[in-house]
């Protein structure tokens, strides 16, 4: 059975959110900690709203209750938004990963601390990526890079808000699950050990400073879709289009990874393979995570050696 904890939906709108997920439950279609979003019609607005909901399982009891047969108490939360909050599914799960906490209504815990934390659930999952763009404006193109070339980024004499929002916005904006997990283990290690270990952003003044920055033609013309895109005010458009540059960037790569292997046996190839990497815009980048995946296949090697030579001179 489902009981109600707390809501700020009216009560037609909370007894028909309920009714939908009793039939979730039923079905044993919600997992604990992983989330699901769906498009559910209440009569709150004349049209269907998208939800996000995740089984929540109250942490603090699990240990006791592998020992005894007590039944941890299990919640479901939903955040009710636009539909496209599929997009930053991910984020809610660890927003909501993040309640470590006894949820015992009796306790004022509920009021101080787990109801402000849901009540946040936007401005702390949504925006971030928003506010990132709008505080960097051009300099968004040094970020870009950064994630795109697993540059270590150390943020100083900032506040803890925007310390966050960098580093969600850099966890975003990377490749990390799209590339294989050895090459992309590979590139931290050696983007450490260049010779500018890491991006250094100073927070200290009205506008944000940049050290040891990298950029490409590549990332400023993502930065200016960025920029674009900030005119309408829409927080779910930048998590698109930073979908859109990954997606872009992981094909860049694909297409160079063809063109090396082609280039193994015929020289107009490896011509080829210098022309994109001259015209894409992020050769500097492509070059360093196909050498990383290369550094095993002698043939691949060869070519990749070729190519950086042709990019020095």
């Amino acid at each position: 059975s489902l009981s109600l904890l707390d809501t700020n939906l009216p009560a037609e709108a909370e007894t028909e959110l309920r009714g939908f997920i009793a039939k979730r439950l039923t079905k044993g279609a919600l997992f604990e900690g992983m989330g699901n979003v769906a498009s559910v019609e209440l009569s709150i607005p004349e049209y269907k709203v998208g939800c996000y909901y995740c089984l929540f399982r109250q942490e603090n009891l699990e240990m006791a209750t592998l020992e005894s047969d007590i039944t941890a108490p299990e919640y479901v939360i939903c955040f009710l938004g636009g539909s496209e909050k599929d997009t930053f599914r991910l984020e809610l799960d660890k927003y909501v990963q993040s309640l470590k906490i006894d949820l015992n209504p009796e306790q004022k815990t509920l009021e101080t601390y787990v109801n402000p934390y849901l009540h946040s659930w936007f401005e702390n999952s949504v925006c971030p990526i928003q506010r990132v763009v709008q505080l960097f404006q051009e300099k968004l193109a040094f970020l870009l890079h950064a994630a795109l070339s697993y540059t270590p980024v150390e943020v100083k004499n900032s506040d803890e808000r925007t310390e966050k929002d960098i580093s969600r916005f850099l966890a975003a904006a990377s490749l990390q699950g799209l590339v294989q997990e050895g090459t992309m283990t590979s590139l931290c290690i050696a983007m450490t050990e260049e010779q500018h270990k890491s991006m250094i952003i100073d927070c200290s003044g009205p506008q944000p400073q940049f050290h040891n920055a990298g950029s490409n033609r590549f990332c400023e013309d993502w930065m200016h879709a960025f920029i674009n895109g900030a005119e309408g005010g829409n927080p779910f458009l930048f998590r698109q289009i930073l979908e859109n540059f990954k997606l872009k960037a992981i094909q860049d790569i694909n297409n160079l990874k063809r063109f090396i292997r082609q280039a193994e046996m015929n020289h107009y190839a490896l011509f080829k393979c210098y022309m994109f990497l001259k015209n894409c815009g992020s050769g500097d980048i492509l070059l360093k995570i196909v050498k990383v995946e290369h550094a095993e296949m002698p043939e691949a090697k060869n070519v990749v050696a070729v190519l950086e030579e042709f990019m020095r001179e």
